[in-house]
């Protein structure tokens, strides 16, 4: 990747929505090179996908928690698998430490919370959790720094 790649990932971080035209003037290139360029890092897998950001609380998705699991070794892969499919759970990484996994789960009431915790509780191999309920977030970024 160049300069020019980098600065078009930065822009479209900003707004994927920006015509070709404005983003072709601001790098300084044809609106076809901008073209080609979108497209080239589509296929690298460097632009995943482009997606509308929205804001949580305004679709009823405002109650958020952490949830820390731990479980059982062997039964590792296949709790991950069954977490995947929990709709409301929208982020799963594998961590170092006390914990194996570590979930950012939304959901529109502590009601519907209670009801994940219970179908996580389920899920063979899981063998306890620990849940921390956010009462803010003060940052939550989408956009990646791009040196």
């Amino acid at each position: 990747m160049d300069e020019i790649d980098k600065e078009l990932l930065r822009i479209l971080q900003d707004n994927a929505k920006t015509p070709y035209s404005k983003i072709s003037k601001r790098l300084g290139v044809s609106e076809a090179t901008v073209h080609l360029r979108i497209r080239k890092l589509l296929k690298k897998g460097v632009i995943k996908r482009f997606q509308a950001i929205v804001d949580p609380e305004k679709v009823g998705k405002g109650t958020v928690a952490i949830i820390a699991l731990t479980a059982d070794p062997r039964k590792y892969e296949e709790v991950l698998e069954k977490l995947k499919e929990i709709p409301d759970v929208y982020e799963i990484y594998d961590v170092t430490g006390e914990y194996y996994t570590i979930l950012k789960v939304r959901v529109g009431s502590r009601e519907e919370l209670t009801k994940v915790l219970d179908e996580i509780g389920r899920i063979e191999g899981v063998e306890s959790t620990r849940t921390m309920f956010v009462l803010r977030t003060i940052k939550e970024e989408t956009r990646l720094v791009i040196d």
